[in-house]
């Protein structure tokens, strides 16, 4: 009897709890704007004014990329590391760091010049 009663009441406790939480299933969270904080509220506030590349992550295409008119990277730091991917076809990429002010050149020839960019 005692097992009885112990089984009834799991099933009505579990029970329970799957129809309260199918009840309250529709309600939506706030939006994530307002529990954003920090980097994650700047990139979401950069996002909805349109910006959907505030970190400058994105591949660019090379340019001309000679020394008169070198390929512009954007950067809000003195420096940064840049990943160049020589032949269409290579499978490898060749990494270098660029630095404020000094344009770089790649083992492919082309060039490559930060330029400032205000943070996010």
């Amino acid at each position: 009897m005692a097992a009885l009663c112990c089984r009834v009441l799991a099933q009505t406790s579990r029970r329970n709890v799957i129809y309260s939480s199918a009840r309250y299933a529709n309600k939506m969270l706030a939006d994530p704007l307002e529990h954003a904080t920090g980097i994650e509220k700047r990139e979401l506030l950069a996002q909805a004014a349109g910006n959907d590349n505030p970190f400058d992550m994105k591949i660019f295409k090379r340019g001309p990329g000679t020394k008169d008119s070198p390929n512009l990277v954007p950067s809000c730091f003195e420096s940064r590391i840049v990943g160049c991917v020589c032949e269409e076809d290579a499978t490898s990429v060749n990494w270098m760091w660029l630095h404020q002010g000094t344009p770089r050149r790649c083992e492919c020839g082309y060039w490559f010049k930060l330029t400032k960019r205000a943070p996010v």
